[in-house]
């Protein structure tokens, strides 16, 4: 079987042998996605001829080669890969290349590490990874395998005159390894990749079918995707406007669902966009919205190049902004279409500033709009106050009295269309984590108000009580056109992909539920979480723990205030910064691996790292049984939020939610450090330092140690 979906060319060594180099070489340019550049297939022809000399030597007929093995889902190839005695070889070929780059030795570990996370025929077989720069003078000496008991084998490097003798060493290093799969080209495969990664891939391949888990959870994803689409074709059909709402766990895919179901709307299955039926991707989140573009068109910006295409990168920024965009922008744009002033508490649209459209009318382009999220829209008062002084353009769209919350506003701006218009709400639960964030009650309240004729699709999970205070079943009492749904929930978190209890612990440690230690127990072997009260032990453990690209970083809530004594920066606000922390890899200060900038639940909120530091301040304390929240006064002074005000129960709920945030942010493990403060007192008996005293921490730390938290 020379050809397989998941490479170009693939064969045993006698198969391979018996080939000749042009008929090697004509596979797989003939099983290329397009058409190879000159640069590929000449490092095609010196990776046969190596290949070729050194499977002649080794001499054992029923190895098996590949070339250029896909790495489902996660929009990567391998150069080479050997099975060869039970050992699994993943060969990245440097052609040409005389020395030897971290970037290069980080790659090939990488596709070790996927094969080892995500390919289940190789979870329980020795890889080992190679890094092959042809034309470098030596090899590795050393033949070891890491540290992490994994059975990866740590990369070795070599250039084309040592590779034989290379391989040998580690054949005769592991002589008695069992067999590999016959069926491993074709094992199931169930990577989880991040959600930029998973963007990307989407985003190439205008497909949702090679990206997410392909066993228990894209039962998930693939079934709610599914039926948003037959709901978005139900409405065309029948010209209805419909609105969904999508729940589901911390890292379930909320994301992800809205942007296959924007891309696949869009594009249905054609490489151009399909004339009048766009969807378009919305979110406050301005961060995630800047890393996600930034990312895509970097990557399409390289493919482009790669194509010999004249295009710059500002085009390819264009070009990801049509399917990506800020809600605040879509909504801003409704904005200037209106008559200003308002009268009589409602919104027209006035005919000098908009033209009206056959199918649109004075609607927005886009049929279906996808709202990530949607907890996170803005009260009334926030938007009118917002407004009120001008909004994002000066005085341009200063509106006075505007009349609605902006849920109610989104909702308007898509039923001025006159044919047909679907809304998809992404809901997640306990996530309002900023002053004017109006939740999902206000949706509702909106639809009952204004908009009865809209068809609301629901996931029966909005019943609970994390969602609109548990009053979804009041709030829409009454009303007929309301379908519930079990497919509108995504149950299993993809972003733990070693946890899938990590938000229900999370919850339970947040609630103080007993569940909470049980519930350790069962995730900690596979999912790490490790307690300290020492920054430097915390950086230790993450640097010791990420390998080849993976990313890590420090967490804290916008709310934290003495971080600095620990050499610990916020990040400053602005999406450039957020992009850089996000995307630049571990050589550049700005990355978050460098561990220096810390993060808060606003800048990470949707976006996700391999590990995580969770720095816990002062700002939310353990005492006798219950969280006691608190503010940073000017800078002497904590100030704790009591009472039972309507402002003040608004702030301790961000509070909880900020920190149910930090917590799910990690992919792999996370350390948790309440620091000890500062115990030291001045000659005159004075705290030297009354805004660290170790009581202000030392309650968090031995409720976390309670649970059975493992300390460092």
């Amino acid at each position: 079987m020379k050809n397989n979906p998941r490479c170009l060319y693939n064969n045993t060594f006698a198969g391979f042998l018996a080939d000749t180099e042009m008929s090697v070489l004509g596979s797989l340019c003939d099983n290329y996605h397009g058409d190879a550049r000159t640069t590929t297939r000449e490092a095609w022809k010196g990776e046969i001829t190596i290949m070729r000399d050194v499977v002649a030597r080794i001499g054992v007929p029923d190895g098996r080669i590949l070339f250029e093995y896909d790495i489902p889902r996660l929009g990567k190839r391998i150069d080479v890969v050997l099975l060869l005695k039970g050992i699994i070889f993943c060969i990245e070929f440097k052609v040409g290349e005389t020395r030897i780059l971290e970037a290069d030795v980080d790659q090939v570990l990488d596709y070790a590490l996927d094969l080892k996370n995500f390919h289940k025929y190789s979870r329980d077989k020795l890889i080992v990874p190679v890094l092959l720069a042809t034309n470098y003078p030596e090899a590795s000496s050393v033949i070891q395998m890491s540290v992490y008991n994994d059975r990866i084998v740590n990369p070795l490097v070599t250039g084309k005159e040592h590779f034989f003798g290379l391989l040998m060493a580690v054949l005769e290093r592991f002589p008695n390894e069992e067999p590999v799969d016959e069926n491993w080209i074709i094992s199931p495969y169930a990577p989880t990749p991040t959600i930029i990664e998973a963007a990307r891939s989407l985003y190439e391949n205008h497909s949702v079918e090679a990206i997410t888990r392909h066993e228990a959870d894209d039962v998930y994803t693939d079934r709610t995707i599914g039926y948003i689409l037959r709901i978005i074709q139900k409405s065309k059909e029948e010209h209805r406007k419909s609105i969904c709402f999508v729940t589901g766990v911390p890292g379930a895919g909320k994301t992800l669902v809205g942007l296959d179901v924007a891309i696949k709307q869009t594009y249905q299955g054609h490489d151009e966009p399909v004339e009048d039926e766009g969807a378009v991707y919305l979110s406050g989140n301005g961060p995630l919205v800047a890393v996600l573009t930034e990312a895509l068109a970097q990557d399409n910006y390289k493919k482009s190049r790669e194509r010999n295409e004249s295009k710059k990168l500002t085009d390819s920024r264009r070009e990801v902004s049509k399917s990506i965009q800020m809600i605040h922008r879509y909504r801003d744009n409704m904005l200037a279409k209106i008559k200003n002033p308002v009268e009589n508490g409602e919104l027209e649209i006035d005919p000098e500033k908009a033209v009206k459209m056959e199918k649109a009318g004075f609607g927005e382009v886009e049929h279906v709009a996808i709202f990530d999220e949607a907890q996170r829209s803005w009260t009334h008062k926030r938007l009118a106050d917002y407004l009120k002084r001008g909004g994002t353009y000066g005085n341009k769209l200063k509106v006075p009295n505007f009349p609605m919350s902006e849920a109610a506003f989104l909702i308007w701006s898509l039923d001025q269309r006159e044919d047909w218009a679907t809304i998809v709400c992404l809901v997640g639960g306990g996530q309002e984590i900023n002053t004017g964030e109006a939740g999902i009650a206000e949706w509702i309240a909106a639809l009952n108000d204004r908009f009865p004729h809209w068809d609301v699709y629901i996931s029966p999970k909005l019943t609970d009580a994390e969602y609109a205070e548990g009053k979804v079943n009041e709030l829409l009492k009454g009303r007929t056109n309301v379908t519930y749904s079990e497919s509108l929930h995504l149950a299993v978190s993809l972003r733990s992909y070693r946890a899938e209890k990590l938000s229900a612990f999370v919850h339970a440690l947040l609630s103080f539920d007993s569940a909470a230690s049980a519930l350790y127990e069962e995730i900690k072997d596979h999912y790490p979480i490790v307690l300290t009260r020492d920054m430097s032990r915390a950086r230790q453990w993450l640097h010791e723990k990420v390998r080849g690209t993976e990313r890590t970083g420090v967490l804290v809530t916008k709310e934290a205030a003495r971080f600095k004594p620990l050499a610990v920066q916020i990040l400053p606000s602005g999406d450039e910064k957020a992009v850089h922390w996000f995307l630049e890899d571990k050589t550049d200060i700005r990355s978050s691996n460098y561990l220096e900038d810390a993060a808060t639940e606003i800048q990470v909120q949707g976006l996700e790292l391999d590990y995580t530091c969770l720095l816990w301040d002062a700002d939310m304390r353990y005492k006798d049984g219950q969280w006691h929240y608190y503010t940073f006064n000017g800078n002497t002074r904590w100030n704790e939020q009591i009472g039972d005000t309507e402002s003040k129960r608004e702030k301790l709920k961000y509070m909880l939610n900020a920190y149910r945030v930090l917590l799910t942010r990690a992919r792999a493990g996370m350390v948790i450090c309440v620091p000890e403060g500062n115990p030291n007192k001045t000659a005159s008996g004075f705290w030297e330092d009354s805004t660290r005293l170790p009581d202000f921490y030392d309650g968090t730390y031995q409720y976390l140690k309670s649970i059975g938290i493992e300390e460092l």
